[in-house]
């Protein structure tokens, strides 16, 4: 997968059930940009992919006792 773009984040947070507004589409996408740019090398020789929906599940959790 390449560098995901704003508009590639909203569609994926979206279809994730994680509705977020476009200002936090691009600081994700500018926040995780770096680690794709870093895995482009080996893009595609990976048993995963990388996937920043769950990034808002994670900041979205809610924390129980």
């Amino acid at each position: 997968m390449t560098r995901p773009d704003p508009k590639q984040v909203k569609v994926m947070t979206d279809v994730a059930g994680v509705p977020q507004d476009s200002e936090v589409s691009a600081r994700i996408a500018n926040s995780i940009g770096p680690a794709f740019d870093g895995f482009a090398p080996i893009s595609g020789t990976l048993p995963m992919d990388l996937e920043p929906a769950s990034f808002l599940l994670v900041q979205n959790a809610k924390v129980s006792k």
